[in-house]
């Protein structure tokens, strides 16, 4: 819903019904991950994607017929289909496609989750895909400190409202099954868990050139990007625009508080781009020791094992030493800020998803891996 949510304010506001289609659920090779949404207007417009362009023909039509009769469909593609050609999901992968007509009436709640997710406050909406007694489409919306709507019990709501915290703690979108009433091991429900965490944390150290392609690019990637450094006149929004903040703090005192402040999670990212041993050794004794999901650290050869020097006469030990990506980023042949940014994002990519960083032709198997996490 986060790719879609402009339309949907827009269509909102002009008391117009919508027609959203979501991937609930993905076998083998499907191109789009659960959660992916397509919204098709009243006026015949598709914003979005759920599956790169395979399905979308299919689903398109599917959508203009759902937003007519208000019914909600699920609906199964994949090779094995006869049609399987004909709507050119042909990658090998199965999906599931839940189809919806959104308006005031279906969806009350739907203002309050958009506002949560342009906040950055969590939130999970839980939808009723699948039932065998009951129509589908009932919602109940979770926050980490809050519900609202129901899915047709007390009891499967306050079941489901466990499950989804759990899954919105891990930022992880998933289907849940259970019994008529919430009995767990049950599969007359399928309620789909569509989780919207806050955006993962980029912290860069180091106002250079560097910094404002990797601001860029992460911002480009869902991060929320801070960059750091204790250098007022080179700290500057206007170096920086893409960065979401600019602090300038000596960077191992913020972190520090940061840290403390209990602002960073395992899937913060840090970035340490000044090579200059009085900013990167402190801020790196701080970063190493805390569990984030990537630190790396720019520099020469000789750079780098004169910091590893610095770490272990600091009293770093082998095991966070080995969590250090130094030299930061993947060996692209990288020259301009651009290029480096590509590969020091590509190497956070390859470390969140499981990826080897070499080349797709040069491999066999599956091409997509499942979360490591």
């Amino acid at each position: 819903m986060r790719e879609i949510a402009g339309e949907l304010r827009r269509w909102r506001k002009a008391g117009q019904a919508v027609a959203v289609a979501t991937v609930v659920e993905t076998w083998h090779s499907a191109p789009k991950p659960a959660g992916s949404s397509m919204l098709v207007g009243p006026d015949g417009t598709a914003v979005g994607s759920i599956s790169g362009g395979c399905v979308e023909g299919a689903v398109y039509q599917l959508s203009q017929d759902v937003l007519v009769s208000g019914v909600p469909v699920l609906r199964r593609y994949g090779i094995s289909d006869t049609d399987a050609f004909e709507v050119g999901l042909t990658c090998g992968g199965t999906l599931d496609v839940f189809v919806q007509r959104i308006d005031h009436v279906s969806f009350p709640e739907l203002d309050e989750v958009l506002a949560s997710i342009a906040d950055g406050e969590p939130v999970a909406v839980v939808t009723c895909v699948h039932a065998e007694s009951t129509p589908t489409g009932r919602r109940l919306i979770v926050w980490p400190d809050r519900t609202a709507g129901s899915l047709g019990s007390t009891r499967l709501d306050d079941t489901a409202t466990d499950d989804t915290r759990a899954l919105l703690a891990a930022d992880r979108s998933a289907m849940l099954r259970y019994g008529h009433d919430g009995q767990p091991g049950g599969d007359e429900l399928s309620l789909f868990v569509d989780c919207y965490a806050a955006p993962p944390r980029l912290i860069v150290f180091g106002a250079i050139d560097f910094a404002a392609a990797l601001a860029r690019v992460g911002s480009f990637l869902g991060y929320r990007v801070t960059l750091c450094d204790a250098r007022p006149v080179f700290a500057t929004e206007r170096r920086f625009p893409d960065a979401d903040e600019v602090v300038v703090a000596w960077p191992h005192r913020y972190l520090a508080t940061q840290a403390q402040a209990g602002q960073l999670d395992e899937r913060t990212v840090v970035c340490v781009l000044t090579h200059d041993p009085k900013f990167d050794v402190p801020v790196l004794q701080v970063a190493l020791r805390i569990p984030l999901a990537y630190v790396g650290a720019m520099g020469s050869r000789r750079t780098h094992d004169h910091r590893m020097a610095r770490l272990r006469e600091a009293g770093l030990t082998e095991a966070e030493l080995a969590r250090l990506a130094s030299p930061i980023g993947l060996d692209l042949g990288a020259r301009t800020s651009e290029e480096t940014a590509v590969s020091i994002a590509a190497e956070i990519i390859a470390n969140r998803r499981g990826g080897s960083g070499s080349r797709l032709s040069l491999r066999s198997g599956r091409i997509h891996r499942e979360n490591p996490a």
